[in-house]
């Protein structure tokens, strides 16, 4: 651990955060960027939404908690590509938990963000509290997320001509994890509605686009 690291972890709490991801995006489905490819037409709009279903911030607790962000990149995700973007934190969270959001969405308290945030964002255009729904169907039939009147999104589990319908399609040890390195399952979905104008982002995502669900369990303050 450098000196740095080691003052940051004097002042910051131990921390343990799980619970789901999904995104809405406009490249095709299944999604690239979790291949570790460049996106569709080598241009993406994504949507991100977590929510935290247990963890706690040293005393503080998590679970309930919601954010959201909106972003764009050119290129591979993975190899150069930069991510603008802008974020909603929960509004029902008090004054502690908003911090500790903070701090660990923007990678200051360890954790997957902090190895993310430095090397494939380039710009935070915006940060905002609001309120945020978000709901995920227990066997993963669909998921949703509502940020008031600003972001609209949900999709489901894709299926086809020759799919079982009693099953996920879901893939293991993802090349390009967005929520970091995972032994969960990728649930692969399409769309059903992407709406979202906020932080000069301002897109209609097709029904029938890149949809995905992954858990996530991040834990601080040492990287991961």
């Amino acid at each position: 651990m450098t000196d740095q690291a080691a003052a940051d972890a004097s002042v910051t709490p131990a921390w343990r955060i799980a619970g789901e991801w999904f995104d809405v995006c406009s490249c095709n489905s299944p999604c690239p960027c979790t291949y570790a490819q460049p996106p569709t037409g080598n241009h993406c709009e994504v949507m991100w939404a977590y929510r935290i279903n247990e963890g706690h911030y040293g005393d503080v607790a998590m679970a309930g908690l919601k954010v959201v962000l909106l972003s764009a990149f050119d290129g591979n995700l993975w190899d150069g590509g930069m991510l603008d973007t802008g974020i909603f934190f929960d509004a029902a969270a008090n004054e502690e938990q908003r911090k500790a959001l903070v701090a660990i969405f923007t990678g200051q308290a360890g954790g997957w963000m902090t190895q993310f945030v430095p090397t494939h964002v380039r710009d935070v255009r915006g940060v905002e509290f609001a309120d945020i729904s978000i709901e995920v169907d227990h066997a993963l039939e669909h998921w949703s997320v509502k940020v008031e009147d600003k972001v609209e999104a949900s999709g489901k589990p894709m299926s086809g001509p020759t799919s079982d319908p009693t099953k996920l399609l879901q893939s293991y040890n993802p090349p390009g994890s967005e929520v970091g390195p995972t032994s969960d399952p990728v649930t692969w979905g399409k769309s059903v509605v992407g709406r979202w104008d906020a932080f000069g982002f301002d897109q209609v995502i097709p029904a029938g686009q890149a949809s995905k669900h992954i858990p996530f369990d991040w834990h601080g303050p040492d990287a991961q």
